[in-house]
């Protein structure tokens, strides 16, 4: 956006705001003028920091001083419910050189055992958190790797220290989530009753990997059953929500989601778990992609889709095309009823190269790589609200009267415009103040100096 005046006091309206209709908790409201994607112009009031009223443009008075956004797009900071912070900028040292799934994994457990300390973590964190708020993220939950470390270094009680580290620093900045992440064997042993204390001490969240130490997703393990009761049982013994990855990868024998589906409904865990990646449902025979997906829906499962890294990931041989994008079946799950986030996954890591911790961009990509256009309908609000709504964050991702006023102003008018351009001039708004959060330079990784 171009230079512009913006008011400087605790209370002030922004005019003529257009915000897609998914952002607001009630629709748009009556008598506002919606554009062909059902998206209302509004009038926004700023109060000490907080959303005041939000009406149809023209409909609020007062003498405040106020700011023209000319139908310009103002959204919500948006919710990233799927990310590695602690794996996060670690490929230029250890990079992924096959750039698949075994070679990450690899890549991954060399990295971790040579130089995850806390000093490594807090630094990496900090980057990836300041890059996040930088583009206008509200809230992150991460995975940790939680792996037993043997002597070298029990590195769950090393990361999770960092993280609580982090949640506290970043409070009021970026809301902090964690999950513990381990292969799906681990519960089955002391280390996991173990493991779950530390997560419950941390106010974290039980989670794992549908595949055994050491190997890949694939056909189902044989005690799949065994050990989600397990994972199950201690979650309840500690009040623990479950997040877990499952079935990344193209193997349509892989039908962890089902076991995940079985085992909520058998312990009575209904609307507490939530599932990411979900690959190989896409490759399922349709009866069976059909009823493992009811089954979700009745379980009231939370799928979490990473577009970018799916497709980066997936499929992927050396000399030879991709066939298929790698991602879950999002349009079937919304069809059932199942909420469905998109998320942003590893960001320049082994498991990918690329990304810097903006859900704009996730989200742009996820457009097209899903196919959520043609309409648009309510695809903001797998960035939005429903990931809100699954980390239980009821002020996040949304427009609400009363919330913290954090918001991002485009350069754009429709929902096309957002999605055919990168948005690098965007505008954030935090806590209801015109924000000036610059990137960290690379250099702030390795302690170097940037030349500007």
């Amino acid at each position: 956006m171009p230079p512009f005046s913006f008011p400087e006091g605790n209370t002030y309206r922004l005019r003529n705001a257009r915000v897609p209709a998914a952002f607001l908790v009630a629709g748009p409201p009556g008598g506002a003028t919606c554009d062909g994607d059902g998206a209302p112009l509004l009038d926004i009031e700023i109060v000490s920091g907080r959303f005041g009223r939000i009406a149809p443009a023209g409909a609020l008075d007062g003498p405040e001083p106020s700011f023209d956004l000319a139908g310009r797009q103002a959204w919500p900071w948006l919710v990233d419910m799927h990310t590695h912070l602690d794996k996060g900028h670690t490929v230029a040292r250890t990079p992924n050189l096959d750039g698949d799934f075994p070679g990450a994994r690899d890549a991954t457990t060399a990295d971790r055992t040579a130089h995850w300390d806390a000093e490594d973590l807090r630094r990496r964190m900090a980057f990836g958190l300041a890059c996040a708020e930088a583009h206008g993220v509200a809230a992150i939950r991460t995975h940790l790797d939680s792996q037993d470390g043997g002597t070298l270094r029990d590195q769950a009680e090393v990361s999770w220290r960092v993280f609580r580290e982090m949640r506290e620093a970043w409070a009021g900045r970026v809301t902090l989530q964690a999950v513990g992440l381990t292969p799906i064997d681990a519960y089955g042993l002391d280390y996991g009753r173990r493991l779950a204390d530390l997560i419950a001490d941390s106010e974290g969240l039980l989670g794992g990997v549908t595949r055994p130490t050491g190997g890949l997703h694939g056909a189902g393990l044989a005690a799949i059953d065994a050990l989600l009761d397990h994972l199950f049982t201690l979650a309840a013994e500690r009040d623990l929500d479950i997040d877990l990855h499952v079935d990344e990868t193209d193997d349509p024998a892989a039908t962890s989601l089902d076991a995940v589906a079985r085992a909520t409904l058998r312990h009575g865990y209904e609307g507490r778990v939530t599932c990411g990646h979900c690959c190989s449902l896409a490759l399922q025979p349709p009866e069976i992609a059909e009823a493992t997906i009811a089954r979700v829906a009745k379980a009231g499962i939370g799928i979490v889709t990473l577009p970018t890294v799916n497709m980066y990931l997936q499929d992927r041989r050396r000399g030879r095309t991709p066939r298929w994008r790698g991602v879950a079946p999002v349009q079937e799950l919304r069809a059932a009823g199942v909420p469905v986030a998109v998320a942003g996954d590893n960001c320049r890591d082994a498991f990918y190269a690329y990304g810097d911790h903006d859900m704009l961009d996730t989200l742009r990509q996820a457009v097209r790589i899903l196919h959520l256009d043609h309409p648009f309908g309510d695809a903001v609000a797998l960035a939005g609200p429903v990931p809100a709504r699954l980390m239980r964050l009821p002020e996040a991702g949304r427009i609400v009267s009363g919330a913290p006023a954090n918001l991002i102003l485009l350069a754009a008018r429709s929902l096309n415009e957002v999605v055919a351009r990168p948005q690098a001039d965007r505008r954030l708004i935090a806590r209801g103040r015109l924000a000036a959060l610059p990137m960290p330079p690379y250099e702030a990784l390795t302690g170097e100096s940037a030349p500007w």
